[in-house]
């Protein structure tokens, strides 16, 4: 890749191009729960931070009467900090007043105060301060940060925001690197034989599914000769994946095979939503679908959303299990390069690949991501054949820059019509017959769909269910950019 194409792709600030093609996509801002009392006091006292998204400072607030608001962090008045504002009781209609004159702002940004103004004054009317529509889905607080007088498309209806409360649970990151490495590393489906391998195996029985940093210890679907074997093992002894790559309306489907007999191979079933989201499988009925969020140039959030299937999850555990590891206030993990993420030579001998241990792998994926240093430079690397999806990617990425820059829509979810026609998409790992595995898998993938209740209490309530099979092509074709690799 050429050095200004790189910049190009990693730049995303105001006012850059590839900045103006990610402001089109709804992205998470924050954890529904940062504004819960019982695990942030704070926010009993006044519900509202600071977060930075794409290289903007803004305020996220929740107004006495319930309705979120996102707006610009310096008032338009004369630029004062708003997240020191004043939250208006109901009683006052609630909004976010202006310490410095007591400028109020409703959450749609709009002014609705100067109490300064001599009376009859009507200079609120013309006063509008930034503000992005936000929306509380699947834990998570999603805002779209696109033009102020454009409509963002709808929230698309996937898994991870159709499930209840019960079944889902969402947790964030911060990482010191940009956006699109973080991304990159996650849809490159060779990675979890080298940098996930564990160089022995637990006992299935022992691991809970929702564990962190279990995900390659859990038990892939299928059997051996009559043996379940665990991922562990798989990634471990096969470690040249066959990649097939299929375009979908919002971004690609990547099935990856690992043969593992004439007659036995395993399969896993991942995507990609464009512009930087990727759904993977946890267990056989647990999916991860994981958002990077620019904070700006250098630094990226990560939010994934586990969605079950089965059984209800314990995110009180999840969440406990996760903090070991994290600091709050502002996510950011424990280990980084100041402490050379735990490496251990002594592990990567005896039971590592990576050697930065065995309980948390998200430091495996924070070690490559934040190792490349803060921006990668791409002009200087060497693409394989298993770098085929990220090859892919790119190019819609690079195609999309330029029609945003044309005048023409951003592809996928950007889309109204391909927003509201999303949905899933099916995860899968399991190992099955190397003959029909494709139907063999989707059959299967049908089946933990068919078996969620309340994946079929909402679709009976009136969600409408569009198979990737076959709603994904009738999308495909109604739409001008087809939104996929």
């Amino acid at each position: 890749m050429r050095a200004e194409q790189n910049e190009l792709l990693t730049r995303i600030g105001p006012g850059t191009a590839c900045g103006a093609v990610l402001r089109q996509y709804w992205h998470p801002v924050a954890l529904l729960e940062e504004f819960d009392p019982a695990l942030h006091p704070e926010m009993a006292e006044r519900p509202l931070k600071t977060v930075r998204v794409l290289g903007e400072d803004l305020v996220l607030f929740k107004d006495a009467g319930g309705a979120w608001g996102l707006l610009g962090r310096a008032c338009p008045h004369r630029g004062a900090d708003l997240s020191f504002g004043r939250l208006d009781p109901a009683e006052d209609g609630g909004g976010l007043r202006c310490p410095f004159h007591g400028w109020k702002f409703g959450p749609n940004g709009q002014c609705l105060d100067t109490p300064a103004e001599p009376a009859g004054s009507r200079l609120c009317e013309r006063v509008r301060q930034v503000s992005y529509p936000v929306q509380a889905q699947g834990g998570v607080l999603l805002a779209w940060l696109g033009p102020q007088d454009a409509s963002p498309p709808p929230v698309p209806a996937l898994d991870c925001f159709r499930a209840p409360a019960s079944h889902s649970f969402a947790f964030k990151g911060l990482w010191n690197a940009n956006w699109l490495q973080a991304f990159e590393v996650g849809i490159d489906p060779a990675h979890t034989s080298y940098l996930h391998r564990f160089l022995f195996d637990e006992d299935l029985g022992a691991i809970g599914s929702n564990a962190a940093g279990k995900q390659f210890r859990s038990a892939s679907a299928g059997e051996v000769e009559g043996e379940r074997w665990p991922m562990t093992r798989i990634m471990r002894e096969f470690g040249k994946p066959e990649i097939h790559m299929t375009p979908t309306p919002w971004g690609l489907q990547l099935q990856t095979l690992r043969q593992i007999s004439a007659e036995r191979t395993h399969v896993r079933v991942t995507h990609g939503l464009f512009p930087a989201t990727f759904v993977i499988p946890l267990s056989e009925t647990v999916t991860i679908t994981q958002y990077h969020v620019p904070v700006d140039d250098h630094h990226t959030y990560w939010y994934s959303l586990f969605t079950s299937f089965d059984q209800p999850l314990d995110a009180a555990s999840m969440r406990a299990q996760r903090m070991k590891f994290t600091q709050l206030p502002d996510y950011r993990p424990v280990s980084g390069r100041h402490d050379r993420w735990r490496y251990n030579p002594q592990e990567q001998r005896t039971q590592t690949y990576l050697g930065m241990g065995e309980d948390d792998i998200n430091v495996h994926d924070q070690w490559a991501v934040e190792s490349m240093g803060s921006i990668q430079d791409r002009s200087r690397e060497h693409l394989g054949t298993t770098d085929k999806a990220i090859m892919a990617n790119r190019r819609v990425l690079l195609q999309a820059i330029d029609d945003v820059q044309n005048g023409k829509p951003a592809p996928g979810l950007a889309q109204a019509e391909v927003a509201r026609a999303a949905t899933g998409p099916d995860t899968f790992d399991g190992i099955g017959p190397q003959n029909g595995w494709e139907a063999w898998w989707r059959a299967s993938a049908r089946d933990k769909r068919d078996r969620a209740a309340w994946l079929q209490a909402s679709t009976r309530t009136g969600a409408t269910e569009v198979s990737e099979a076959t709603g994904a092509a009738e999308v495909a074709a109604s739409s001008a950019a087809g939104g996929a690799p």
